[in-house]
């Protein structure tokens, strides 16, 4: 399985809105989204692109694992890192808030290393994806999502 770490950031009159927007900066915004906790599968690989490429059909549900956040007021940011095993599985982390760039990764940098001490795998080092969103007029929203494989029917 390909996972595919992508990211968006935008601004529009409303909260959805923005959000909307976001995910179209990312190519995800024509999917319905289900949200996963944070382990990788054994068998998966794992490459930023920034955009995502096209997944299937529209309207079609996929696997994320999403860092968010959006204000009317301030500026935000989003992170997520990650880190594989070389027992195959590994992990995810998000962050995300009213706060700079920076004080988001360094969230997300601590809450990797908690999660990693929680298993008895040896990582590798982590990456990590970054965004920040500020405020114009109406609402901002940065999102870095994990996207797992492509589409699939919603049944």
């Amino acid at each position: 399985m390909e996972i595919r770490i992508v990211r968006g950031a935008a601004c529009a009159p409303t909260e959805m809105a923005s959000y909307d927007a976001a995910l179209a900066e990312a190519n995800v915004h024509n999917y319905n989204l289900t949200h996963v906790s944070s382990v990788i599968p054994a068998d998966a690989s794992v490459e930023f692109v920034d955009r995502a490429p096209d997944l299937g059909p529209a309207g079609e549900g996929v696997t994320v694992v999403e860092a968010r956040a959006t204000s009317a007021e301030e500026p935000v940011s989003a992170a997520l890192a990650w880190a594989n095993s070389e027992e195959g599985p590994g992990l995810f982390y998000e962050a995300a808030g009213e706060e700079p760039v920076e004080r988001t990764e360094t969230r997300v940098e601590s809450g990797l290393t908690a999660g990693q001490l929680l298993r008895e795998w040896s990582f590798s080092e982590p990456e990590i994806a970054t965004v920040r969103a500020e405020p114009d007029e109406g609402y901002a929203t940065a999102v870095v999502l994990a996207v797992y494989g492509r589409s699939r029917p919603i049944r």
